[in-house]
């Protein structure tokens, strides 16, 4: 499986009273998820399945995937993508669609962050997770414990 880790795009504050779940892209971070999309679909991100969280501002990110990438299935949204998602919820989840070519997922930091350097097997790795970078990382086997390959990442600064 290639999978790609989609942190969404820049958000808005929110309002007083407003769930955090609640907060939409904004503008800018649209333009600039574009742009990142754009360069996916270039090097062939063609995703058989995308799972979403269910907060707002990852479902808008996971649309304008499906739109510049030409998703035409449904976005699946899922609880183990929330921001305080454990890494190993999602790795159970992925296990359940270990036949997709693709996967790509669309959700936050700190759990990105966490996720990658636990599918990599480096739990203590840090990574700058800016909002609306990609990571690429292949699986090929979905026993217990990940052993992913990262192969790329990609953030929108050079995506411009």
């Amino acid at each position: 499986m290639q999978l790609y880790i989609l942190r969404h795009g820049i958000a808005d504050e929110g309002q007083p009273g407003q769930s955090d779940s609640e907060r939409a892209l904004t503008a800018e971070g649209k333009k600039k998820l574009r742009d990142v999309l754009k360069l996916a679909r270039a090097v062939h991100v063609d995703p058989t399945l995308i799972l979403t969280s269910p907060y707002r501002r990852a479902i808008e990110t996971a649309q304008l995937a499906a739109d510049v990438l030409g998703y035409k299935g449904e976005l699946v949204r899922s609880d183990t993508l929330i921001p305080a998602a454990k890494p190993e919820l999602v790795w159970d989840e992925l296990r359940l669609h270990g036949e997709e070519a693709q996967v790509l997922l669309t959700g936050h930091d700190p759990l990105f962050s966490y996720l990658t350097g636990y599918l990599l097997r480096c739990p203590n790795l840090q990574i700058d997770f800016k909002k609306g970078a990609i990571v690429r990382i292949d699986l090929e086997r979905f026993v217990a414990e990940p052993r992913g390959v990262l192969k790329w990442m990609l953030v929108p600064k050079l995506a411009k």
